[in-house]
C-alpha cells in the first residue's frame, strides 16, 4: 500500500461516540494483512476495529462466520476457490436484512474477469491496492452503509459491463465448469505445472489432473495448449 502510510501523520483521532466498523482481512499474503492492520486498524483514528484476519476461504467463512463483522475486506485470488467462493458461501450472511455483513474487494487485480465476477457475486465494492490508507477507510464507511464503491478507472468500466446490451451476460462454455475448474484452468493457462497447481490450491496433483480433464472433456478440448488457446481468447489469463 504505497502511499497510504503518508496518511498516517497528522489524522486527528475521532469523537468519543463517533462510527466504528467492525472489519475482517481475507488475503493470502500475510505481510500485506500487517501492512493494511497496522494503516486502518488503529482505531482511535479510524474507526475501523480489525476483528480477524483469514488467509484462505476455509479460514475466511469460519472467521467471518464467528465475528460477524459489518465489512469484509476480500482479496480476489485466495487459496481454496477464491473471492467468489468466499461470496457464495456467504450469502446467507449478505442476505441478513438487520445486520448484513458486506464485502468490498481489495486486489492488486483490475482484470475484467475478476471486477465483474466479484460483484455479481455480491461484492458490493472494488478498490485496487494502491488506494491510499484515507481512501480505504473512507470505502470501508461507505460500503459498511450500503454504498457501491469503485476505483476511479474500473467505475466506469462496471457501469458499461452491467450496461450493455451487447455483451452477453453468461458465457455457457465457462458455466459448464465449476469453480475449482476454472482456477485450474487460469493457472494451466498461466503456464503453472501440475505440481505448482497443487500448491496453490492445496490440492493434490492426482486432483489437479482430475479437473484438467474435466475442463478439457467439458470444453471439449485436446490438450493444454488448446485451453490456453481458449482461456487466451476470453481474457480469462
Amino acid at each position: 500500500m504505497s502511499d497510504a502510510t503518508e496518511q498516517t501523520q497528522g489524522e486527528p483521532e475521532r469523537e468519543p461516540g463517533a462510527r466504528r466498523v467492525r472489519v475482517v482481512l481475507v488475503d493470502d499474503h500475510r505481510m500485506f494483512r500487517t501492512g493494511v492492520q497496522a494503516e486502518i486498524g488503529r482505531t482511535e483514528t479510524t474507526g475501523v476495529e480489525v476483528v480477524g484476519e483469514a488467509a484462505d476461504v476455509e479460514q475466511a467463512v469460519a472467521v467471518i462466520t464467528a465475528t460477524r463483522p459489518e465489512v469484509v475486506l476480500l482479496d480476489v485470488h485466495l487459496p481454496g476457490g477464491g473471492g467468489v467462493e468466499v461470496l457464495r458461501r456467504s450469502a446467507p450472511l449478505m442476505a441478513d436484512a438487520e445486520n448484513p455483513v458486506r464485502f468490498l474487494a481489495l486486489s492488486v487485480s483490475d482484470a475484467a474477469e475478476d471486477v465483474i465476477g466479484v460483484i455479481r457475486g455480491g461484492a458490493r465494492g472494488y478498490v485496487t491496492k494502491a488506494i491510499t490508507g484515507t481512501d480505504l477507510v473512507d470505502s470501508i464507511f461507505r460500503v459498511q452503509e450500503g454504498d457501491a464503491v469503485f476505483s476511479p478507472r474500473l467505475a466506469g468500466f462496471v457501469l458499461d459491463a452491467f450496461a450493455s446490451t451487447d455483451a452477453a451476460p453468461v458465457d455457457e462454455d465457462l458455466d459448464r465448469l465449476t469453480q475449482r475448474e476454472r482456477e485450474v484452468l487460469r493457472l494451466i493457462a498461466r503456464g503453472y505445472a501440475y505440481k505448482e497447481i497443487a500448491k496453490e490450491l492445496f490440492i493434490s496433483v492426482k486432483t489437479v489432473e482430475s479437473h484438467v480433464s474435466a475442463v478439457l472433456r467439458k470444453l471439449q478440448l485436446s490438450n493444454r495448449h488448446e485451453l490456453t488457446r481458449w482461456a487466451t481468447a476470453r481474457r480469462l489469463v
